[in-house]
């Protein structure tokens, strides 16, 4: 019998060479790295030194306005601790005075006990309320006036004891939301000045000297318009002096012409009285720049008032004091202390605030310099007051 033809076809193999599979695992993977590369976020570019100087200002003055913050925080916290302790003081006095009313009364409830008498005072005592006993009992008719006056010392005492209480209680209350408010403002402090620390730590040496020129340039900057204002003052002075000759000069013809010795007298008061006032003002400046120089080189600590650092209104508050003039503690207070100058009316004592915010202050020593303590990792030294935006001036006393 023959063999039957198959009907079936043989499957025909194909072969992939080696060559073509890598070239597709190839393909796969630069389309995976593609693809990641493309979901992945871009990287950021360094930022130049001058971003970083910017940066690094911004966040000092920031920690500044934060530093004035606690500063205010301290004085209100410090301020009402202190009239809490009062509070609670004379709430312990008052207590010791009741408790003495209700010694009294007991003796007249174990007097009248021993007796063998009624004893509507022992009865008063425990009662919640004297008034509405004596309305029930018509006790206020049998009672002596000695025991009627101890019993309305007692409710007296009483009732003034329950209002010390209760407003040393709503004292306590202010002073926690200050003590909040305290630790809310030291924490902002610290947080900017560590971002300020990590800025300037990621930079090279090189990035470091390069700041540092930037640094040296912006004060010399500073210092060119503080030697154009010591010139105007000087301008100023000069000019001033001559007409005070040419004024002197002239009163004099005139008293010799016309005789008119009264007229001038009364001139010469008023210029002796102008005269004391500003002397009066220069003999508290001159105690003030004293004061400020001998801080030279003690460093910047915010919140600190010194004597062994300082923040900027810690050392003008320290300055004035000196002088017998008490400031307030901020910025924000101090600059509406006293009357406010023009820049180009300063005087040596003068105080210069900085920023839109008013969280920086100096004191004016004359030529367009200042004494001031001007941020974290420097000490308190002399600078020119075009070194930052200058937002106003007072005189403080």
């Amino acid at each position: 019998m023959p063999a039957l033809a198959s009907h079936r076809k043989e499957r025909s193999r194909t072969t992939t060479s080696p060559a073509v599979g890598l070239t597709t695992a190839a393909i796969a993977g630069v389309t995976l790295l593609s693809t990641q590369s493309a979901n992945a976020a871009p990287t950021e570019p360094k930022p130049s030194i001058e971003e970083v100087q910017k940066k690094v200002d911004d966040l000092y003055r920031q920690a500044g306005t934060a530093t004035e913050k606690y500063n205010k925080a301290k004085e209100s916290t410090d301020a009402k601790r202190a009239e809490v302790d009062e509070l609670l003081d004379d709430a312990a006095t008052r207590t010791e005075k009741l408790n003495e009313s209700r010694r009294v009364l007991g003796n007249y409830a174990a007097t009248q006990y021993r007796t063998g008498a009624v004893t509507p005072t022992a009865a008063l005592l425990f009662a919640d309320s004297p008034q509405a006993y004596f309305d029930q009992t018509q006790l206020m008719d049998r009672m002596t006036d000695r025991q009627r006056t101890v019993i309305d010392d007692y409710e007296t005492q009483r009732a003034a004891d329950a209002k010390q209480r209760a407003a040393a209680t709503e004292k306590l209350e202010s002073l926690t939301l200050s003590q909040k408010a305290l630790r809310s403002s030291k924490q902002e402090v610290q947080a900017k000045l560590a971002e300020a620390r990590s800025l300037l730590s990621k930079l090279t040496a090189e990035e470091k000297a390069r700041l540092a020129a930037l640094e040296r340039q912006k004060q010399e900057e500073a210092r060119l318009k503080a030697e154009a204002q010591a010139k105007a003052e000087a301008e100023a002075r000069a000019k001033e002096a001559a007409a005070e000759a040419a004024r002197q000069e002239a009163a004099q013809s005139q008293d010799t012409s016309t005789g008119t010795g009264t007229d001038t007298g009364t001139s010469t008061g008023t210029g002796t009285s102008t005269g004391t006032t500003d002397s009066t003002y220069a003999a508290k400046a001159d105690k003030v720049l004293a004061f400020a120089r001998a801080q030279i080189g003690k460093p910047y600590v915010w919140g600190a008032s010194g004597p062994s650092s300082y923040d900027c209104s810690g050392l003008t508050q320290a300055a004035w004091k000196a002088a017998g003039v008490d400031l307030p503690r901020t910025t924000w207070d101090q600059v509406n202390v006293g009357t406010r100058v023009a820049t180009k009316d300063l005087l040596p004592g003068d105080l210069v605030f900085f920023y839109d915010d008013i969280s920086h202050v100096g004191i004016y020593i004359g030529d367009g310099m200042m004494i001031h303590a001007p941020k974290p990792g420097t000490n308190v030294r002399e600078e020119s007051i075009y070194y930052m935006p200058i937002y106003g001036s007072v005189r403080p006393a």
